[in-house]
């Protein structure tokens, strides 16, 4: 890399979905105040930043990505005192707090909103996409990414307005500059306040195309792709370039945008080392490749993904990224099943080992990775709620499109994909010990807690030494540490095995060799590990040298 080293790019970050992080006052939902009481937590695993999901004011139809005023605190998570007492208390440990900036739309009960929907002569009308109908229905076949068509009639003035997601969160116009510099004196209240960096939802999708045109209906769908009809419009962009401006150069922040259907071509663009518009971003198509094959269906099954199509799809990312953009590294979040289950093996006799593994393979490359609350525990998905356990809005919406509507006619297989990829496997509380509610909440929990929690929860890794939770936190040592994780050359090998992910990260004076064994099968394997080469970091207590054992995971460190 010939620029220099940014303080973002050596950074490990971690996510905390504060409503299921940890209650103090017994009401069951996760607040401020039990962020800072974990803080010293936090610190040991070794993050740098701690990543908040939105904890703005919000009717919660989208547990707080509907947002109703950007510059009040949920009084469920507490008081705008609470946040602050949070920001100083992470600056005193030296930890630095990312805001979730929800700007591509708002809560229907934000004043903007409530004004918009007034009249058409509402100065603030054009805040927000408002159409009218056409041929009787939609102004276009868009759907929503949460199921159903994107577009909800409005009674009192005769027209649609339009919502990528749910109906209470309703699209902003970034076209109007009033609606932009509205969006940039608010990111600005947050950058006085001293925080570090924002995480930007759905950014890629803030600019519409032009003429809102339909979108392509795939094989078995009732409503056009969203996805492939709005992201990265044509003035994204300028209008990220402007927020760059505008905001984002008045402090040293770490910025990450979520790009939904990003390529190659825009990612460089949007995370460009000129520093243009952003950081990084977060890309999905390797959480795309374990989707149904039937389109109507979407993301929702339950086969394992390919390995080889997972090396070359991250391949891809790691050689078309290099000395031009910077890469985010994550398997979950707040949106995405547990990582130990969809990429490991949850069983009780693999679940520790390949959780180490595939940490292993993500903390190894070139990128900033992104540790989700209770990845480090291997938390797993949440096998034991049914369909009336769920809070989720997505799934909610997919068992009614998807069951209610005759797309899939066996509830039982629905539930089999849900506790494979639904969002609330992320959202079960952390697990904090053994005791009532895990430790979390001396009330009911908002959600039910994942059944496993005694076994599976913090205290427990603490007391191990060979936990998962110290080997997170010598992953990141390694990284603070060791230049080459940085700046390495990354390199595949073996791009068709079908069982082992291997590559190297080659420095001017050295290199590192990362080995997976992504099966439960013992493996041989032979990568003349020459005897000079160092194995710094593994998940069994001896080296095998070219026996690989279930999940196997090393990683060498050789002199050039």
């Amino acid at each position: 890399m010939t620029a220099a080293i940014q303080w973002w790019q050596k950074a490990v970050v971690y996510q905390v979905y504060p409503r299921s992080f940890q209650d103090t006052d017994g009401d069951g939902i996760g607040d401020l105040k039990g962020i800072t009481q974990r803080l010293d937590y936090i610190k040991k695993l070794g993050a740098d930043v701690i990543w908040l999901n939105p904890v703005y004011a919000s009717p919660d139809k989208d547990n707080g990505y509907d947002i109703s005023d950007y510059e009040a605190i949920n009084t469920k998570f507490g008081t705008m005192a609470d946040f602050d007492n949070l920001l100083a208390q992470a600056h005193d440990k030296g930890l630095k707090i990312m805001m979730d900036l929800v700007v591509n739309h708002t809560s229907d009960q934000h004043p903007w909103f409530i004004e918009s929907r007034q009249s058409k002569e509402n100065d603030k009308r054009d805040f927000y996409i408002w159409r009218d109908p056409v041929a009787g229905h939609e102004p276009n076949n868009w759907g929503s990414f949460f199921s159903g068509p994107a577009w909800q009639f409005d009674d009192a003035t005769g027209q649609y307005y339009l919502h990528l997601f749910v109906e209470g969160q309703p699209d902003l116009n970034w076209v109007n500059p009033e609606v932009r510099q509205a969006v940039f004196d608010m990111m600005n209240f947050w950058v006085d306040k001293g925080i570090d960096g924002f995480r930007m939802d759905v950014i890629s999708l803030i600019s519409k195309p032009d003429g809102l045109p339909d979108g392509e209906v795939p094989e078995g769908g009732d409503y056009g792709n969203s996805n492939q009809a709005v992201a990265n419009g044509p003035h994204v962009h300028e209008y990220l370039q402007e927020m760059r401006q505008k905001v984002l150069n008045r402090a040293d922040m770490m910025t990450v945008g979520e790009a939904s259907g990003v390529d190659i071509e825009n990612a460089v663009k949007y995370a460009n080392q000129d520093n243009s518009e952003l950081n990084m971003v977060f890309q999905f198509e390797h959480m795309d490749l374990d989707n149904n094959p039937n389109p109507a269906l979407g993301k929702w099954y339950d086969k394992k993904v390919s390995l080889v199509d997972l090396k070359a799809n991250l391949s891809k990312w790691q050689n078309d990224l290099a000395g031009k953009a910077w890469n985010s590294l994550y398997w979950d979040n707040h949106d995405q099943p547990r990582a130990v289950s969809r990429y490991g093996d949850d069983r009780p006799e693999y679940r520790v080992v390949s959780a180490k593994m595939v940490a292993t393979l993500l903390h190894f490359m070139q990128g900033t990775p992104y540790i989700y609350q209770g990845e480090e525990i291997g938390m797993t998905n949440a096998y034991n709620l049914q369909r009336d356990d769920f809070d989720d809005v997505e799934i909610k919406n997919a068992f009614k499109y998807l069951i209610d509507q005759d797309h899939l006619t066996d509830e039982a297989t629905m539930l089999r994909y849900v506790h494979a990829k639904g969002r609330d496997n992320a959202r079960t509380p952390m697990q904090w010990n053994d005791s009532t509610n895990a430790g979390f909440t001396t009330g009911t929990p908002w959600l039910k807690l994942n059944d496993n929690y005694e076994t599976i929860n913090v205290a427990a890794a603490l007391d191990d030494p060979n936990s998962i939770f110290y080997y997170y936190q010598k992953l990141i040592r390694l990284r603070h540490d060791l230049p080459i994780i940085t700046t390495g050359v990354y390199q595949l090998l073996d791009p068709t095995d079908e069982q082992v992910y291997t590559y190297r990260r080659v420095g001017e004076n050295d290199t590192l060799l990362v080995i997976n064994n992504f099966t439960s099968d013992t493996l041989t394997r032979d990568y003349q590990v020459p005897e000079t080469a160092t194995l710094i970091i593994g998940n069994y207590d001896d080296d095998a040298g070219t026996t690989l054992r279930p999940y196997e995971a090393k990683v060498y460190h050789l002199t050039n």
